[in-house]
């Protein structure tokens, strides 16, 4: 059986169809719906093969227009916008049964020495000392199995451990923050572009969830429908996936059914490596209306 690292490697590993045009498929399974993550970290991957190799990807903004489908493959058409002296352009387009379901602008920027400053990294405990996600969730799936359908809780290539994790089955209100330590289950090969990748993936997580805090609701409630609406990165110095990572995240508005959300990403040294942003649907349904 393939290790679920070598699992993530492969899904990234997209196949060339023909020029500007690259094939994925999703994992055999797990979710009922594709993790919006793996588009994000696809959709990067598409991008990357086509620009030179000295420039890294610097920013991202990506749209979820569709669910995607988990039975078909994707096809990711990149259009080569821009290359610059210093700066390249790139818009990926995510295709499944003939309709875009996903699109995304990447900028990607010759390597150079600047002025630098960032945020100090928050006092937590190290990573050691913090539960992983996967044994809790196992804890929980044995009491309340029907709850996690759809939910992947076997096996994964990501280490998530949330700091001060909130109770999915007794939700209360409380701050909309939360910080958790990640990284991949197994080592990465030295190629910044593929942990770039990797993070875009990473970052999917739970950035959504910090939403639903003050309002004491979860997503295994049926009658609370949140999906992805966009998500944006940026990467400001090298880091690895396969090395602890810490998350911290901030809800500062919900309006209009949506939840904005904020994440910052240390290394364990406490280097600030990148940044993220996501707005997501967060719709609560009258029972009448219950969603399962």
């Amino acid at each position: 059986m393939t290790a679920p690292i070598e699992q993530l490697i492969n899904l990234l590993n997209l196949e060339e169809i023909e020029k500007n045009h690259y094939r994925a498929t999703s994992p055999s399974e797990g979710w009922q719906r594709v993790y919006g993550g793996q588009v994000l970290g696809q959709a990067l991957v598409a991008a990357s093969r086509t620009v030179e190799a000295d420039r890294q990807a610097h920013s991202l903004h990506g749209y979820f227009l569709r669910p995607g489908d988990m039975k078909v493959p994707i096809l990711y058409k990149v259009d080569r916008i821009r290359d610059g002296k210093s700066f390249t352009t790139r818009r990926v387009v995510a295709i499944q049964h003939g309709q875009a379901i996903f699109s995304m602008s990447i900028s990607f920027q010759v390597m150079e020495e600047g002025l630098s400053h960032q945020f100090d990294m928050p006092e937590v405990p190290p990573p050691e000392a913090v539960r992983d996600e996967l044994d809790i969730r196992k804890e929980q799936m044995a009491k309340h199995p029907e709850l996690f359908e759809g939910h992947p809780l076997s096996t994964r290539p990501i280490e998530f451990r949330l700091i001060d994790p909130a109770d999915l089955f007794n939700p209360v209100k409380q701050a909309p923050r939360q910080m958790a330590w990640m990284r991949t289950s197994g080592t990465l090969p030295n190629d910044l572009r593929l942990h770039q990748c990797v993070l875009a993936y990473l970052s999917d997580w739970s950035l959504l969830d910090t939403a639903t805090l003050p309002h004491g609701i979860s997503y295994l409630q049926h009658n609370i429908q949140m999906a992805s609406l966009d998500h944006a990165m940026w990467f400001h110095r090298p880091f690895r996936a396969d090395d602890w990572l810490l998350y911290v995240q901030d809800s500062p508005s919900a309006s209009g059914a949506r939840g904005f959300n904020r994440g910052l990403i240390y290394s364990r040294d406490g280097t600030l490596v990148a940044s993220a942003t996501q707005e997501g649907l967060m719709r609560v349904h009258s029972k009448e209306q219950d969603t399962k």
